[in-house]
């Protein structure tokens, strides 16, 4: 152990909050900006569409989301609004899978100390909100402390999205922190929606899915790469889960976890085993999220929130939401809990651990951050549709409460962020110029003496002297 010269220990350089990333999680957060803007956008044209159908022609709303679809016999008799929230959001939570699994093995999350910052701003943005809801809906009459999970989640690709457009000044390390918060967000989510939100479990019919998803991974490692055999075996896992009584989407997440995320694994090696790699080869769970966000952010999502934000809205509606309880609870845990959880949390790892800021950042940019997180569309709105159904009285709170949340949380966080970043550009551009200046006074003191002009005598220093 290091020492001072008076033979006591030597203290431990405090850590950097936001500080550098790995190569690793350079590469997902750009992934993530590059994709997640345009997924943002399609996402919110879906609930547009699905506002304006619902309310210029609601019994064709209603009919098309009603059609049911699918076998009886195998327990996939489902509505087509089901469908998408089932079915479909499986991709998604395939492709936060691969993420996880990235963050896990490349990113920011394989080591104790850089995840130990999002993970505690994670808990800490999903506890608040939770804790916010639970207080509002004990303590005013009527209340439902079943929602109480749906001001928990934050929707990634709109608050990676908002902050792509807003926050071009921001530091990259202040987004990696967003992203990484999100996907450990969409974690804890999962873990409440698979125990939460389970009445009865078939665990036979749960073991046959969890010995789908080991086949599936044990044939990649094998080299395996037919889609004609991986896309049947993953149906087989996600139609057993389905059926078992736990919610079918974690079937996704099982399976991006699967995909071995090692750089060089992009490609199997002779004899079909996996073969490692350089750094600068792709993993197979980098190349497998490009091939399947753009099915998620540009199909699965969007139709999802076609037949998931499909709310009849008059005032009485919004009036309801925004008195009654579930209503309430759902706008103050996502526009108040999650900024103010965030942010707690963050300040109590700054303030009992050895970590620090990063020089350069300060608390409003987590304040913005935390802001921009109670965007919580996507799993927000699965969830209250867990909790209370689809179409119910109290479904069309959550759904008006999540959309009036998620446009609040959006203008304030990204308010705050395009603020930030104009402070942090002005600073950069202040440190650019001074630097320039003093490397131009630098080459000016080491340029050489002219000596004595043509004449034997001094050159005039005017510079107006010239002849």
């Amino acid at each position: 152990m290091p020492t001072t010269p008076s033979g006591a220990p030597a203290p431990r350089p405090a850590r950097t909050l936001f500080g550098s990333l790995s190569a690793g999680s350079e590469r997902n957060l750009a992934d993530t900006l590059r994709d997640e803007r345009i997924g943002g956008l399609l996402l919110l044209a879906g609930a547009v569409a699905a506002l304006l159908w619902a309310n210029l022609a609601p019994e064709s709303y209603r009919a098309v989301s009603g059609t049911v679809i699918g076998p009886a016999a195998l327990h996939l008799d489902l509505d087509v609004a089901h469908w998408a929230a089932d079915g479909l959001l499986a991709i998604f939570f395939f492709v936060v899978g691969l993420e996880l699994k990235r963050e896990m093995v490349v990113g920011e999350l394989r080591h104790v100390a850089t995840a130990a910052l999002p993970a505690a701003a994670a808990v800490g943005g999903m506890a608040v909100p939770a804790l916010v809801y639970l207080t509002v809906n004990t303590a005013l009459p009527g209340g439902s402390p079943e929602g109480w999970a749906v001001p928990t989640a934050t929707d990634i690709a709109f608050a990676v999205g908002v902050l792509a457009i807003v926050g071009r000044g921001v530091p990259v390390a202040l987004r990696a922190f967003l992203l990484t918060l999100a996907v450990v967000d969409d974690l804890l989510a999962i873990v409440i929606i698979a125990v939460g939100y389970t009445d009865t479990v078939t665990f036979g019919l749960v073991l046959g899915s969890v010995a789908g998803v080991a086949v599936f991974a044990l044939a990649l490692r094998r080299g395996v790469r037919s889609p004609f055999l991986l896309v049947p075996l993953a149906l087989a896992t996600w139609a057993l889960l389905h059926a078992s009584g736990v919610h079918a989407t974690i079937a996704g997440v099982l399976l991006g976890f699967a995909v071995p995320a090692a750089a060089g694994t992009a490609r199997p090696g002779r004899g079909g085993a996996l073969r490692p790699g350089t750094d600068g080869d792709h993993s197979l769970a980098e190349r497998y999220e490009h091939v399947w966000r753009p099915v998620s952010a540009g199909f699965a999502v969007p139709v999802f929130a076609l037949f998931a934000a499909g709310v009849t809205v008059d005032p009485a509606t919004i009036g309801a939401t925004l008195t009654e309880p579930v209503g309430l609870g759902v706008v103050l845990g996502l526009v108040l809990g999650k900024p103010v959880g965030i942010t707690l949390a963050t300040w109590a790892v700054s303030r009992f651990t050895r970590a620090r800021l990063a020089p350069g950042l300060g608390w409003w940019d987590v304040i913005g951050v935390g802001l921009l997180a109670g965007i919580g569309f996507t799993v927000s709105l699965l969830v209250g549709s867990l909790a209370f159904g689809t179409g119910t009285e109290l479904g069309d709170h959550v759904v008006v409460g999540v959309l009036a949340a998620s446009l609040l949380a959006a203008l304030t966080g990204g308010a705050v962020l395009a603020w930030r970043g104009r402070v942090h550009s002005a600073r950069a551009d202040g440190a650019s110029a001074r630097a320039d200046g003093a490397s131009a006074r630098a080459d000016g003191a080491s340029a050489p003496d002219p000596g004595p002009g043509p004449r034997g005598t001094e050159q005039d220093t005017d510079p107006g002297a010239s002849r």
